[in-house]
C-alpha cells in the first residue's frame, strides 16, 4: 500500500471520452488514454483491504454479490502501478486473466461494485487500471507468444471462439495439449468479434490476441459449424476431449402482431452484419442493415440495446430510442441494495451519451410494453404501439406487468431492433453429442466440474450458465480447461 492516505486525498477519476458529436463520424473506440501520473494517483486510492472483496467473485452468489469472477489480484497490481512497476503489474494481471484487453474495455466491472471504498465513497477505478496495464504491456513489447515447452500428444477440440472458448484453448495449450478451435463465422472471436461493436472493442485488438494464441500453437478453423459442416460425432472420435463453448445465441423473440414485418430484426443480426461489412469493406459493400434516415425503435434497455443506439446514430438515423419494460434504476444505491451487492443504479453509457448529445434527451423510455407493430401497404414496419405498465404481484406473489389504461403511445419506426436478451445455446451440437440439458436448455454441467453426461465432453461459458458477462466466460473457460487437463492427465497444474 504505497500511499496509506491516497483514498482520503484523491477523488475518483476515469478516462475522458471523445466528444460524442465528433466520434459519431467514425467507428473508433470512445475512450482516451489517461496520463501516467494521473493513473498512479488513481491507483493510490486502493486501500489494500484486509479482505479484498473486489477480487472475490463467487458463482454461488453471482450476480447478486459483486466481485471479480477471475479473482484478479487487484490490490497488488494497483500498488505496483503506484510504484511505477508496470511490467510486474502485467505479470500479476496475467496470472488470473488471459485477456485483460477485453475485460478492461467491455466488462461492467463487478470488482468496482464490491470495492470496500465504495461503502461511503466512489470506488477505485479498477477497470481503468486493468486497461492501462495491458495496453502498456503491448506498447512496451512485453506481451509475446509463450508456446509450451513440451507437448502431451493429447488433442482437444474447442467448439466456439468466444471468450470462454479462447480462454479454455489458451489454458489447455499452456498445459501442452494440441488444441483446435472451431468457429462457424469467417473470423475468430465469437461475441468479441461480431457481437460487440467496433467503438467498444476495436477488432484489431481481438485479432492481436488471436495472432498471439496462434503463434503459441493453437489451430483455428473458421467457416466450420460443428453439427453442420462437420459432424459432431466425427469430432468426438478424432479428439481426446471436446469443450463446448458455443455461447447462448438463441435470441428472445417478441410474440406480437407485426413481428414478421420487413424492417424488424434481432439486434445481433443488426450488429453482426454491421461489423462484418465494416471489416470487409468499410460498409462499401452495403451488406448490412442501414439505419440511415430512419426512426429506430430498440426494444430492450440493456448493453445490446445501447450498442444498437450507438450503431444507429453512426449510420445517421433520424432518431433512436430504447423501450424498456423495467423501471428506471435509482440514481444512488437504495437501502434494499446494500454493498457489496452489485449496485442497481442508473448508468449512462456511451450510446445514451451520444443520443443525449444529438437528440437532447436520454433515449430510454421505462415501464413500456410493446403491444403491436404496425406496417404499411408493402408490409414495411411503420410504427410501434405501446402501453405503460406497472409491476404488481399476482396471487402467487410473482411480479407481473399490468397495463395502465390511457397510456397508449405510438412511436414512428422504419427499423425495429429486438434486444431482449438470449434464451440459451442452439441445440445442434448438444443434440448430436447427446449432451443432457438443464431446464433452461443449457448444457447440463456443474460449475467447477464442467463435465457433461458424455465422457470426454465438457461445457463452459454461456452455453453452460446461460447469458452472462465476458469475464464469467473467461473464468469458466479457465476452470473448464483445468478439469479437461485432469481428465486427460489425471492431475492438473493449471491455475
Amino acid at each position: 500500500m504505497g500511499n496509506p492516505t491516497g483514498f482520503m486525498k484523491v477523488q475518483r477519476q476515469v478516462w475522458t471520452d471523445r466528444d460524442p458529436a465528433k466520434r459519431l463520424g467514425d467507428w473508433l473506440e470512445v475512450h482516451e488514454h489517461m496520463p501516467e501520473e494521473q493513473i498512479k494517483k488513481q491507483a493510490s486510492r486502493c486501500m489494500d483491504c484486509g479482505v479484498p472483496f473486489c477480487q472475490s467473485g463467487d458463482s454461488k452468489y453471482a450476480p447478486a454479490v459483486a466481485g471479480c469472477p477471475v479473482n484478479n489480484i487487484i490490490p497488488e497490481w494497483n500498488d505496483l502501478i503506484y510504484r511505477g512497476r508496470w511490467k510486474e503489474a502485467l505479470q500479476t494481471l496475467h496470472k488470473t486473466n488471459n485477456f485483460p484487453e477485453f475485460t478492461g474495455r467491455v466488462c461492467p466491472a463487478p470488482c468496482e461494485g464490491s470495492c470496500v471504498l465504495g461503502i461511503n465513497a466512489d470506488p477505485v477505478a479498477i477497470k481503468l487500471h486493468e486497461y492501462e496495464i495491458i495496453e502498456r504491456g503491448f506498447k512496451e513489447g512485453w506481451v509475446q507468444p509463450e508456446p509450451p515447452a513440451r507437448r502431451t500428444g493429447k488433442k482437444v477440440a474447442v467448439i466456439g471462439s468466444g471468450p470462454a472458448g479462447l480462454a479454455a484453448a489458451a489454458q489447455l495449450n499452456r498445459a501442452g495439449h494440441l488444441v483446435t478451435v472451431y468457429e462457424r463465422a469467417d473470423r475468430i472471436g465469437g461475441l468479441l468479434m461480431y457481437g460487440i461493436p467496433n467503438m467498444k472493442l476495436q477488432k484489431e485488438i481481438v485479432q492481436r490476441r488471436v495472432d498471439i494464441l496462434a503463434a503459441e500453437g493453437i489451430t483455428f478453423v473458421t467457416n466450420t459449424e460443428i453439427g453442420k459442416d462437420l459432424p459432431a460425432a466425427q469430432l468426438k472420435a478424432e479428439f481426446d476431449a471436446v469443450v463446448i463453448c458455443t455461447g447462448a445465441t438463441v435470441p428472445r423473440d417478441l410474440p406480437v402482431e407485426g413481428r414478421n414485418l420487413k424492417g424488424v430484426h434481432f439486434a445481433m443480426e443488426f450488429l453482426g452484419k454491421n461489423t462484418k461489412s465494416l471489416l470487409d469493406s468499410e460498409h462499401a459493400d452495403g451488406n448490412y442493415i442501414n439505419a440511415k434516415g430512419k426512426n429506430v425503435v430498440i426494444i430492450g434497455g440493456g448493453d445490446t440495446g445501447t450498442d444498437c443506439v450507438g450503431t444507429s446514430l453512426r449510420h445517421g438515423a433520424a432518431s433512436a430510442i430504447q423501450l424498456e419494460i423495467m423501471p428506471r434504476p435509482a440514481d444512488k444505491r437504495q437501502p434494499s441494495n446494500p454493498w457489496p451487492q452489485w449496485p442497481k443504479t442508473l448508468l449512462v453509457d456511451y450510446g445514451q451519451q451520444e443520443a443525449i448529445a444529438i437528440q437532447g434527451e436520454d433515449p430510454r423510455h421505462y415501464l413500456v410494453q410493446t403491444t403491436r407493430i404496425e406496417g404499411d401497404e408493402q408490409d414495411n414496419v411503420k410504427a410501434v404501439h405501446t402501453v405503460k405498465i406497472e409491476w404488481v404481484k399476482d396471487d402467487q406473489g410473482r411480479m407481473m406487468p399490468k397495463e395502465v389504461p390511457g397510456t397508449e403511445t405510438i412511436y414512428p419506426a422504419e427499423l425495429v431492433l429486438l434486444a431482449m436478451g438470449f434464451m440459451g445455446p442452439e441445440g445442434g451440437v448438444l443434440d448430436q453429442l447427446g449432451v443432457e440439458k438443464d431446464l433452461r436448455s443449457n448444457a447440463k454441467a456443474a460449475y467447477d466440474q464442467f463435465a457433461t453426461n458424455v465422457p470426454g465432453v465438457f461445457a463452459a461459458g454461456d452455453a453452460r450458465r446461460g447469458q452472462s458477462l465476458i469475464v464469467w466466460a473467461i473464468d469458466e473457460g479457465r476452470r473448464a480447461a483445468r478439469e479437461v487437463d485432469k481428465f486427460l492427465m489425471g492431475v492438473s497444474y493449471l491455475p
